[in-house]
């Protein structure tokens, strides 16, 4: 994929990439991709739940318990060993057991069974099919985060907690910036005497 920044995914770029691989398409090389829900429904997850792509590959069903009356994600991160405890809202926890209903998977098995590598390959043709640029699997987990920022009328520690950053210098390099929010932002704070 060579050097970039990875940006964040607008929902409607999030909606094609899924729709396509779900779907299938002749990819720009000519070769046929046949339609994958995996590969779709991996990216989906990290699109939810804000997790790295390698600890979606590695969730099994059992990782997701029940906690009074709601369920919560209980995995440590692979790359920071960090305990990941928060919330699964219901919708999420209803996709993923319909989801591993429908393929067999049982709660103790990994509900993917496929790399990183495969699912960075898979994209990358339906970006490229669509000629979306700077896209990974880590676009995923900016949109996540920068939908939090948006609906939390932008606040930004609520996101550094999100995503369990260290800093919120971290996180405001996940976060998109755009002149037209920096113009207001200006414009806001005029104080002329």
């Amino acid at each position: 994929m060579g050097r970039y920044t990875t940006r964040i995914i607008t929902d409607r770029e999030y909606n094609a990439i899924i729709t396509t691989i779900k779907t299938g398409f002749v990819g720009i090389d000519g070769v046929t991709r046949e339609p994958n829900i995996p590969i779709a429904t991996a990216l989906v997850l990290e699109a939810n739940l804000g997790i790295r792509i390698n600890d979606v590959l590695h969730l099994t069903l059992s990782n997701i318990i029940k906690d009074g009356d709601h369920w919560r994600l209980d995995i440590a991160e692979a790359k920071t060993g960090k305990n990941r405890t928060y919330i699964v809202p219901q919708a999420i926890y209803n996709y993923i057991t319909d989801y591993c209903h429908d393929t067999g998977i049982c709660p103790q098995r990994h509900i993917f069974q496929f790399g990183e590598r495969q699912v960075q390959k898979h994209l990358k043709a339906a970006c490229d099919y669509l000629g979306l640029e700077n896209v990974s699997t880590h676009s995923f987990r900016k949109y996540v985060g920068n939908s939090i920022y948006e609906a939390s009328d932008h606040d930004i520690e609520l996101v550094r907690d999100f995503y369990q950053h260290s800093s919120v210098a971290v996180t405001q390099r996940y976060l998109k910036r755009s002149s037209t929010q920096l113009e207001k932002a200006i414009a806001k704070h005029v104080k002329l005497l």
